[in-house]
This record gives structure tokens, sequence and C-alpha cells, in this order.
């Protein structure tokens, strides 16, 4: 019996440690959606969205994943400590005219749930010369 509750009491405390914490517990985003307004064609266009850690524990980056190969990104490495704020960098490839929304994935690590956040704007044709 002792050893039945030894072993309860043990998957009881792995289980607590292993919680995952919830997104609104844990960040704040500035804005989730950045628009670029008019980008020239083959100019890239970048945005950078701020993150706040709003938790008691350091806040990692784990991914962010950008929805296609237009869009590439960049983004604090490093844990953001308390009430400290870190970036997420995208940056759209502009190549083809016409509007567009490209949309990144943000894993956060211990965080159960990810964050869509969106780049939207209007690529125009080339400056003349």
């Amino acid at each position: 019996m002792k050893r039945c509750t030894l072993l309860l009491f043990a998957v009881a405390i792995t289980a607590a440690a292993m919680a995952q914490t919830k997104l609104a517990g844990a960040v704040k985003f500035a804005s989730t959606e950045i628009n670029l307004g008019q980008v020239k064609q083959n100019e890239p266009g970048t945005g950078t969205f701020t993150v706040t850690n709003i938790s008691t524990k350091p806040l990692v980056i784990e991914q962010a994943t950008p929805g296609c190969g237009c869009t590439v990104t960049d983004y604090t490495k490093e844990p953001i400590a308390t009430g400290k704020t870190g970036f997420i960098k995208a940056t759209y490839n502009a190549a083809a005219i016409g509007s567009f929304v490209k949309t990144i994935t943000v894993k956060f690590l211990g965080v159960d749930e990810t964050q869509a956040i969106t780049l939207t704007g209007e690529v125009t044709g080339p400056a003349k010369e």
C-alpha cells in the first residue's frame, strides 16, 4: 500500500510539473497584425511584432513558423524575463504584385497554445527610373 501511494504521489508531482501554461497568462502581443501598406515589387517588406512576458517565469519563443516560403522570420532566441519584451521579425519577399496576407504561427516553450500573427500589405509595381 505504501508503495502504491508513493507511486501515485510521484505521478501527481510529475503531472503538476509538466502542466502547461495558457497563452493568455504568459504573453501579450502589442499587435497580432502589421499592415506594411504599399511595398514596391522585389523590395522585401519587414514587420516587427513585440511580445511581452506577462508570466512569472522566463518566456522562450520556441518557433515562429511562416505559412509559406515567401516569408522568413527571426525572433528573440534568449529567454525573455518577466515584464520584458522580445520580438518576432517577419520579412515578405514582395515578388508578386497584389495584396498579400501572410500568417506566422508562434509557439512558446511550455505554452500549450500557438498564436497566429499576420503580415499584410500590397505589392505595387517597381519604382520607375
